[in-house]
């Protein structure tokens, strides 16, 4: 189920970078990123209703509401920069930059979650970067 999610996610991400790019002609990159974070924010506030999840707020750990509060001001400050990047970049450009959190992502799993790379994901990492500098250089 995670690998459906996983696609969902990658397809989205990239209509979020095409459907942003049209959207940001004209517009403040800061006030253009605010607009979709209160989408997002609606969105997200809607599901947690829609599950009936709401009641799980009381539970969260302190450690994990820390965690999370940092991974949303994380969120926010790469959402700045992207769309930053993308109202003076051009697409097919930054969206490979962008992508380029997959490999300091398992760079910093390694690193902070002790998580194990293994040959496959090594080479991928390797095949990552360098496909990412090349469509950019």
């Amino acid at each position: 189920m995670w690998l459906i999610y996983a696609i969902g996610a990658s397809v989205f991400a990239a209509l979020t970078s095409i459907l942003a790019k049209i959207g940001i002609d004209g517009v403040n990159s800061t006030l253009a990123t605010a607009i979709r974070t209160v989408v997002v924010l609606a969105m997200s506030w809607a599901m947690v209703f829609i599950t009936n999840t709401q009641g799980g707020i009381l539970d969260i750990s302190r450690r994990s509401w820390i965690f999370l509060i940092l991974s949303g001001a994380a969120t926010g400050l790469s959402w700045l920069c992207y769309y930053r990047a993308l109202q003076i970049g051009d697409a097919s450009k930054v969206v490979p930059i962008d992508k380029l959190s997959v490999v300091l992502t398992m760079i910093l799993a390694a690193v902070i979650l002790h998580e194990q790379f293994t040959v496959k994901s090594i080479i991928g990492c390797i095949l990552i970067g360098a496909g990412t500098m090349l469509m950019v250089l």
